[in-house]
């Protein structure tokens, strides 16, 4: 996942359209409270951390933390920068600081994976399945196999899915790119009777370029190449592997929390059928693909953007529709697709500011997400039901304290980077799973928008989507309810230090008459639990 194209955003769409545009759903009318209120339920804060940011350049500390792991029912594949800080000492310290799984370009050679040649009899990787991912950009489909559409979709409509019957035996087919991924199982030691088979946990596909429309003639292809290519690798893979792609989504939110996106639809790239076009018999696409889609093919789907810099700058403008917001952003994204579609969640996060000439500060991915960023990304996203995350980063190995790049175009990424927001998310992972892994068990029940909330002292109460909340610059309050339990995460985002703001929380359901008030300071990342009282 690499920076986000704004084509559509900027010059597409165009400002205009979007305020042109009907304002979507109503805001929730508040709901007065009758009579006294009731008696209140004090939250048990989650304990934090102490530790010392690090300040050193290229280097973090995973040890910030003690040990934890993932409940059974979530999943954080690492992508990120600087296993090898930690591997050679402990190989596992990763498992025990929240991560399940890591990419195949984060693997030990010899230890871990096989790559040259065959490995000796007997031999197997270290790590289980669960612990085995993988990344296809799109470089990997176009040498050798030649499939160009991947990086320019004026080729779609000449791409080979297969050798055609009749014709000459190419490996230049999306049909061999997807079938030699079977090999895979050769590298970990762990083939299958019978043959070959693809052993990665999940298969992770980052190709980008779906934005063409279906109802163009390339974008018809483009739809058939990428439900073919998820079908074509399911069936060279064991059953358990999981697949998805960092597109096509079901809606782009591009990291804002519009309006519009709560109306939105979903992308005909998801929806529309395969169909063969004038050519795509002739070049091997088979006729028992016609109707399938590509958002049945899938396992998952991967909402989600990355941050800008106006994300991390408190002196913006964060309220306005068009104005970024590092929390809205996160959980609209979430809280559209998780109505479009009900597929399993898994995003892309970088807890660095991605790169664009279209937004202030963002040329170079030089700067830090803030740790109130941080560690509020390692939290809040789980409070809206998905499934899983990819952290992720541009860099693979970090050699620390190292001068600072003489190149000023270089300067500030890489070793050059400060990676204590590396520490500030895995502690955000360590309030919640350390303390509260009981609690995704799968009986839990997201709140999400319908999280009921006061800010008048409980006068009145309304639960806000977290467009409305940006529009209002209220604090953002979710919950998680399992059980006679429910688990609070509240922030002001972008508040000063020293600012405190008053926010109430209910739940008045399933015979529970749970209520509770919080006084947020700055912009923390307030966590707390609590038993609910029945009513």
């Amino acid at each position: 996942m690499k920076v986000l194209a704004l084509c559509g955003l900027l010059g597409l769409t165009g400002f205009g359209v979007w305020y042109a545009r009907p304002a979507g759903p109503p805001e929730p009318t508040p709901v007065r409270l009758t009579g006294a209120m009731p008696p209140l339920t004090t939250l048990t804060p989650t304990p934090r951390a102490r530790f010392t940011p690090t300040t050193r350049r290229g280097y973090y500390n995973l040890d910030v933390v003690g040990d934890f792991t993932l409940p059974a029912t979530k999943s954080i594949t690492f992508a990120g920068a600087g296993r090898n800080l930690t591997v050679e000492q402990d190989w596992s310290k990763l498992f025990r600081r929240g991560f399940s799984s890591i990419i195949q370009t984060h693997m030990v050679e010899g230890k871990e994976r096989w790559t040259n040649g065959f490995p000796p009899a007997g031999w197997r990787s270290r790590l289980t399945f669960d612990q085995r991912s993988l990344i296809l950009y799109n470089n990997y489909f176009v040498d050798p196999f030649g499939q160009q559409w991947v990086q320019n979709v004026g080729q779609s409509q000449a791409a080979l899915y297969r050798t055609p019957p009749g014709g000459r035996t190419t490996r230049t087919t999306l049909h061999q790119a997807a079938m030699e991924l079977q090999g895979s199982c050769v590298g970990f030691g762990d083939c299958p009777p019978g043959g070959l088979r693809n052993t990665f946990s999940k298969v992770y596909i980052d190709i980008e370029n779906e934005g063409a429309a279906p109802s163009t003639p390339n974008g018809q292809e483009q739809l058939n190449l990428f439900t073919y290519l998820v079908r074509t690798i399911r069936e060279h893979a064991t059953p358990q592997v999981l697949i998805g792609s960092a597109g096509p989504i079901v809606h782009n939110g591009l990291g804002y929390a519009r309006t519009q996106d709560y109306t939105a639809q979903p992308d005909p790239l998801w929806t529309q059928p395969v169909r063969q076009t004038a050519t795509s018999r002739q070049r091997g696409m088979p006729d028992d693909l016609v109707g399938k889609t590509y958002g049945d093919m899938v396992d998952f789907q991967m909402p989600g953007s990355y941050y800008y810099y106006p994300d991390f700058d408190y002196s913006a403008s964060h309220t306005a529709d068009l104005d970024r917001h590092w929390l809205a952003g996160l959980l609209s994204e979430q809280e559209v697709n998780a109505k479009l579609s009900p597929k399993k969640r898994i995003a892309w996060q970088w807890v660095f500011n991605s790169q664009s000439a279209a937004f202030p500060n963002s040329a170079k991915a030089e700067h830090p997400a803030p740790p109130a960023v941080a560690e509020g990304t390692a939290i809040f996203y789980w409070f809206t039901g998905a499934y899983g995350s990819v952290f992720w980063d541009d860099q693979i190995n970090l050699t620390p304290d190292q001068p600072l790049n003489n190149d000023p175009a270089l300067r500030g990424t890489g070793n050059d980077r400060n990676y204590a927001c590396y520490e500030h998310y895995i502690h955000g992972l360590w309030r919640l799973f350390k303390h509260h892994a009981d609690l995704f068990n799968g009986r839990e029940t997201y709140l999400n928008e319908t999280t009921d909330c006061s800010y008048d002292g409980g006068k009145t109460w309304v639960a806000y989507n977290a467009a409305q909340l940006k529009k209002l610059n209220l604090p953002f309050v979710r919950a998680i309810v399992n059980g006679n339990q429910i688990l609070v995460v509240a922030s002001k985002a972008y508040a000063r230090s020293g600012q405190q703001t008053p926010v109430m929380v209910r739940y008045v359901k399933d015979g529970y008459a749970f209520y509770t008030s919080l006084t947020l300071q700055g912009d923390e990342i307030y966590l707390g639990r609590a038993t609910m009282p029945r009513g």
